[in-house]
């Protein structure tokens, strides 16, 4: 999935420009990652952080789009990775030792899903799981939460991509 990274239109309504702004904070996850190694991607730059890599935000990312939109807005079992009681930061641990272009085609096609699941339901419309709180909110909130969700680990990942190769860089 080819995501753009323009910014929507001045004049955009409601949707378009929810949408445009969120499309354009998944695209500079790609960015962000481009011409990265793989071991790169996993090194650890944050002493007292070493699960928050460039691979580890990448399948965090992931997995927070499946958690809001298929988990508790669609309300399908909670049996992913976030969801595991047993390990802390699990769905940040599942990209050790994975290539950092499946994590990116991983999360690209996590992104799709979601916007085909946000594209079929009105911005009024509550999730669904009845075993979360987060669950009552409404479409329009949660795709609100996941842009700042997504904004908040690109500021992570421009600091890690600095440290690690100097490169700086907004879109």
């Amino acid at each position: 999935m080819t995501i753009s990274r323009v910014r929507p239109p001045f004049d955009a309504d409601e949707r378009t420009a929810l949408m445009g702004w969120y499309d354009m904070q998944r695209a500079i996850v790609r960015y962000k990652c481009e011409g990265l190694s793989d071991a790169d991607a996993h090194r650890a730059v944050l002493p007292s952080s070493p699960l928050m890599t460039v691979a580890g935000l990448v399948s965090h990312l992931r997995w927070t789009e499946h958690c809001w939109f298929e988990v508790l807005f669609l309300g399908k079992a909670a049996d992913s990775p976030p969801f595991d009681q047993t390990e802390e930061d699990l769905d940040f641990k599942v990209a050790a030792g994975r290539p950092l272009s499946e994590l990116l085609d991983e999360y690209e096609q996590a992104c799709a899903r979601s916007n085909e699941i946000i594209a079929a339901h009105s911005l009024d419309d509550t999730g669904r799981h009845p075993d979360f709180r987060s669950a009552q909110a409404n479409l329009r909130w949660m795709i609100i939460h996941m842009i700042e969700e997504t904004a908040r680990h690109l500021g992570h990942l421009d600091t890690i991509r600095e440290i690690l190769d100097g490169e700086t860089g907004y879109y």
